[in-house]
């Protein structure tokens, strides 16, 4: 007889599950954000005026440093309780 795999997973393996997608989202989101300021509009002086922009760069750095270190204690390594094979 076949055994019957639950419909629903585990809250513990679920939960970790969504971490390792939030760990992979970073990176894409990183890249968002150091993006971002090409899109601003420049500001109307002979010179340009980057300091601004590298305060915001620097801050998003941060920002995900903090991300990622929040982020990593649940990404232990360890194999889920229920993993079916995929």
């Amino acid at each position: 007889m076949a055994r019957r795999v639950p419909l629903f997973l585990k809250r513990r393996s679920y939960r970790r599950r969504r971490l390792r997608d939030a760990a992979r989202l970073l990176p894409v989101f990183g890249g968002f954000f150091f993006l971002l300021p090409i899109l601003w509009a420049p500001e109307q002086s002979p010179k340009p005026d980057t300091a601004p922009d590298g305060v915001y760069l620097f801050v998003v750095w941060f920002l995900l440093i903090l991300a990622a270190a929040a982020l990593a204690p649940g990404l232990d390594g360890g194999s889920d309780d229920d993993d079916s094979g995929t």
